[in-house]
């Protein structure tokens, strides 16, 4: 069996040719994220209306980041809140942690529930394009039904929500 090569260096993932018997595989390795579902109050969720250079377009999302080195996802997750949104939580939670594309990349995403939000100034990264957009949650599911959601991450971090979380 062939080593792994690193055939990328980037500055959030590298690419690392691995090999599945005989067949190569180029894999993305990604440090994990940390996804927020921000709960304003009981009905309402802070989305962060996002550009995404990828796909030229600004995306409702929920806020998120890429874990920082020896980072507990937990610490991402509360950090990127008040980052991206300028909300301090005072409880986070985990909902739930999926692989969002397994067959290309090992990243990891945690999505955290954060509750008791208090409004302080958002820290956002230079060049980010953000802002924050308050909608209920009935309005958020109609987003997702009628594809104004249409980012993965903030889909399965709401319906996760919805189903397993909400009716508790």
């Amino acid at each position: 069996m062939k080593s792994p090569k690193t055939v990328f260096e980037g500055i959030r993932f590298n690419i690392e040719r691995v090999w599945q018997g005989e067949r190569p595989r180029d894999v993305m390795r990604h440090p994990g994220a940390a996804v927020i579902l921000p709960l304003v109050d009981a009905e309402h969720v802070c989305l962060i209306k996002n550009y995404r250079i990828a796909v030229d377009q600004t995306l409702f999302e929920l806020p998120a980041g890429t874990l920082e080195p020896n980072e507990p996802p937990e610490i991402t997750a509360g950090r990127e809140l008040q980052e991206e949104t300028g909300y301090q939580a005072d409880k986070i939670e985990l909902l739930t942690v999926y692989y969002p594309s397994p067959g290309v990349m090992d990243e990891k995403m945690y999505t955290y529930l954060a509750t008791g939000l208090t409004m302080y100034a958002p820290a956002r990264e230079e060049g980010e394009e953000i802002e924050n957009h308050i909608v209920s949650l009935t309005e958020a599911k109609a987003m997702i039904r009628d594809g104004r959601i249409a980012d993965g991450k903030t889909i399965a971090g709401l319906l996760y929500y919805f189903q397993f979380q909400q009716a508790r």
